[in-house]
């Protein structure tokens, strides 16, 4: 991967085929390309994402999350190597747990809302999942290692869970709580 880009344009993938970090062209509808596109577009919603006003230990972890999704594209393009390591797995762990520990816990789903940094979180939170479902769609064609897909399952999770703390950051003046689902079900049992 010691090639940098000097052209952007091409033109070799007019045909409809794109070159992979070994050399290989494969069409750009193959399962491997669809990953990477997933990849991508997680990572530059946590790019939008970072252009909020955020804590700055959110900030950092971003940063770094943003690293690690961008060693996984590395993977992602050339079959059979290894970027991702089980250590990043380790660490969305660790940050789950110093997260979720300090929010109040869940008595009913929460909707995909309140703040905008909160919003935007849910929405890198939907496409982990989206990248997350087309590895594994990849993994039943072709050989994937198992720490890419552990780290999009575990970054969804993550993204949850910023999603809540960054509605009671209130940085804009909106937050404070979650946005909670009025269950009709639960409204006619009596409860909120």
């Amino acid at each position: 991967m010691s090639n940098r880009l000097t052209q952007i344009a091409t033109r070799t993938g007019d045909d409809g085929t794109t070159g992979l970090g070994d050399g290989t062209r494969v069409p750009k509808s193959h399962l491997r390309v669809a990953a990477m596109g997933d990849v991508d577009e997680l990572n530059s919603g946590l790019g939008v994402l970072l252009a909020e006003p955020l804590p700055d230990d959110v900030r950092d972890l971003l940063g770094v999350i943003q690293h690690e999704l961008f060693n996984l594209g590395g993977e992602l393009s050339i079959p059979g190597y290894s970027l991702l390591k089980g250590d990043a797995v380790a660490a969305l762990d660790a940050a789950l747990a110093r997260y979720n520990a300090a929010l109040p816990r869940l008595a009913e789903f929460i909707l995909p809302a309140g703040t905008r940094s909160a919003a935007l979180a849910h929405v890198c939170r939907t496409v982990a999942r989206r990248a997350e479902r087309s590895l594994v769609a990849l993994a039943a064609a072709e050989a994937v290692n198992e720490a890419p897909r552990q780290y999009l399952n575990r970054l969804s999770d993550l993204m949850f869970v910023l999603a809540r703390v960054l509605n009671r950051a209130n940085l804009d003046g909106l937050g404070g709580d979650d946005v909670y689902w009025k269950s009709e079900r639960l409204a006619r049992a009596g409860q909120p």
